[in-house]
């Protein structure tokens, strides 16, 4: 639906990354409307590989340990793949929403992480906890990005 003053949704670009892991569904790595980039949840796998970094799985495909620190290192470089092959930066993220497994035990580390990896760049953020995600990993990131003339 459109009013006169909206833009369609058709008037969307939908992007996907070279750099950036496979979806795990049939979705865009990003879609641009406007100077708006809107990322589809990211999460800390490697493009064209189904293991996790910091993850062990017992034959089962339960978690037996899980490396945090690690996936959040991974999960902030595909934030960065896509925003750049977007055309936007880093520091043009204007809203960043954290999907934490373990809030309680992870909570310390993703803010601190968080704080070297914004210490320029303050972005709105919402940190929440969930049961589970589609894949073994203990967070993903849900982001917004400013896409235009500097």
């Amino acid at each position: 639906m459109t009013t006169p003053d909206a833009t369609p949704a058709t008037d969307s670009s939908a992007l996907n990354s070279s750099r950036a892991p496979e979806p795990v569904g049939l979705y865009p790595h990003a879609r641009r409307v406007g100077n708006l980039l809107f990322l589809s949840g990211v999460g800390p796998r490697q493009r064209g590989q189904k293991a996790i970094p910091g993850v062990e799985l017992d034959a089962a495909g339960r978690i037996l340990r899980y490396d945090f620190e690690s996936q959040c290192h991974a999960v902030f470089q595909n934030v960065r793949y896509i925003v750049e092959e977007a055309g936007a930066r880093w520091e043009d993220l204007v809203d960043v929403t954290v999907f934490l497994t373990n809030m309680k035990d992870d909570f310390a580390t993703y803010n601190r992480l968080y704080a070297e990896y914004f210490a320029s760049s303050q972005p709105c953020r919402t940190t929440v906890e969930i049961n589970c995600l589609p894949t073994p990993i203990a967070i993903e990131l849900k982001c917004v990005a400013w896409v235009g003339e500097r």
